[in-house]
């Protein structure tokens, strides 16, 4: 993707402050998902990654990983896992617990939603404090997961979330 398109991403990308709490500066990506050509070119980002990568399944976050993961998956005809908020899948799951930078909370995975030895890309939004992305890595590993990379639109450096996902190839295509 070229740098003007990154560049135009992430113009578009709102500041909100004291959202969900005060202190926190939230990264909306509502702009983004209203334009048209903004939110193809943000699913471009993660196509033009998977399609590098031999994928069996994509696994994405609740809730705004499902924006792109679902596309993604769709465009790649491969298969979708969703990592959800305890209690919202309906089969039997693995669950994980982790921090957010304004809270806690638990995620689960369905415990035959992969394979064993099943290559998967993680999709979301953001990469924070890095808890939810640790969790939901933790889960694909205990279903038989084979983690290829980890990928988000967006990364806040500062908060160095990166070094929770340590041995992860993790790639962010805007960082602030």
């Amino acid at each position: 993707m070229s740098p003007e398109v990154i560049e135009k991403l992430h113009r578009a990308i709102r500041d909100v402050p004291d959202f969900p709490k005060a202190g926190i500066v939230f990264k909306d990506i509502t702009p983004v998902l209203c334009d048209g050509t903004l939110f193809r070119q943000a699913i471009d980002l993660f196509l033009e990654r998977c399609r590098t990568q031999e994928v069996d399944k994509i696994v994405c976050i609740d809730a705004r990983g499902f924006l792109f993961g679902s596309a993604v998956a769709y465009q790649l005809g491969i298969g979708l896992i969703p990592i959800r908020k305890k209690g919202k899948l309906p089969y039997k799951t693995e669950r994980a617990a982790y921090t957010l930078e304004y809270g806690e909370a638990e995620m689960e995975m369905h415990i035959d939603s992969v394979n064993a030895g099943q290559r998967i890309v993680l999709i979301d939004d953001l990469l924070a404090t890095g808890g939810t992305s640790a969790s939901a890595i933790s889960l694909i590993k205990k279903v038989g997961g084979v983690l290829v990379e980890a990928q988000f639109l967006i990364e806040l450096d500062f908060l160095h979330g990166r070094q929770k996902l340590e041995g992860t190839p993790v790639i962010s295509f805007l960082r602030y």
